[in-house]
């Protein structure tokens, strides 16, 4: 569900490695501000470079692998940030939103490049999009509502960042063939069925979080009015 300080369980956060480089970040003087903002700045070009796929088809390769490269980059900005600002006290009152924001516009950006790619769907990449979204808000409403931050899946966020970004490093050394087309306008390939196999589990995610929600503050109503 969630950590001690209400983030998202991440095993690495925990490793002698990360903490040696989160404490460097900090005696650096690096804010979680300024790490959020590297790992906006990935996520952008993770998802342009996936856009430009479809413009660049003889680059493809490239822009696939430099993708996935900022995925993981990202990621490390998501964790880091938390890190400098909690175990190392270097959090600030706007953190919240350099911690929510750029995550939200680095999803939006990774997932319609996605659709727009080589391979992909507009359509579903903007469809997945708005799902994440909306699976965040819910995510946030049941926290300001009072129930205990919920970052379970199938589909969270890590788990749609590194879904794609598996599936750009594959495309970047896979044989050409199997980059099969498909779809209405036989455009489609890889990119969109991992898209549209996402719809179903980004639904799924957000069912499951408005349910346990829901349950939380029902329960909590209940033993309050009992007391």
């Amino acid at each position: 569900m969630a950590d001690s300080a209400g983030r998202r369980p991440i095993p690495a956060r925990n490793m002698t490695v990360t903490r040696r480089i989160a404490s460097s970040m900090a005696k650096r003087g690096l804010t979680p501000n300024q790490i959020s903002t590297v790992g906006l700045g990935a996520g952008i070009v993770a998802g342009s470079a996936l856009g430009l796929t479809a413009i660049l088809p003889d680059a493809a390769r490239a822009l696939w692998a430099l993708a996935a490269a900022m995925v993981v980059i990202r990621g490390l900005a998501n964790m880091f940030d938390g890190m400098v600002a909690v175990e190392h006290g270097r959090g600030t009152p706007t953190g919240l939103f350099w911690n929510e924001l750029p995550d939200r516009i680095s999803d939006v950006v990774l997932l319609t490049g996605a659709g727009y790619g080589l391979g992909g769907s507009p359509t579903a990449g903007w469809l997945v999009a708005c799902l994440a979204l909306i699976v965040t808000y819910i995510r946030a409403l049941g926290a300001l509502a009072g129930a205990p931050p919920d970052f379970r899946g199938p589909l969270a966020k890590q788990q749609r960042m590194f879904s794609v970004a598996g599936l750009a490093l594959l495309l970047s050394f896979a044989p050409d063939t199997w980059r099969f087309q498909w779809g209405p306008d036989g455009s489609w390939g890889p990119m969109a069925v991992l898209l549209w196999v996402m719809v179903p589990g980004l639904l799924w995610t957000a069912v499951r979080r408005l349910r346990r929600a829901a349950r939380y503050l029902d329960q909590t109503d209940h033993q309050n009015r009992t007391k």
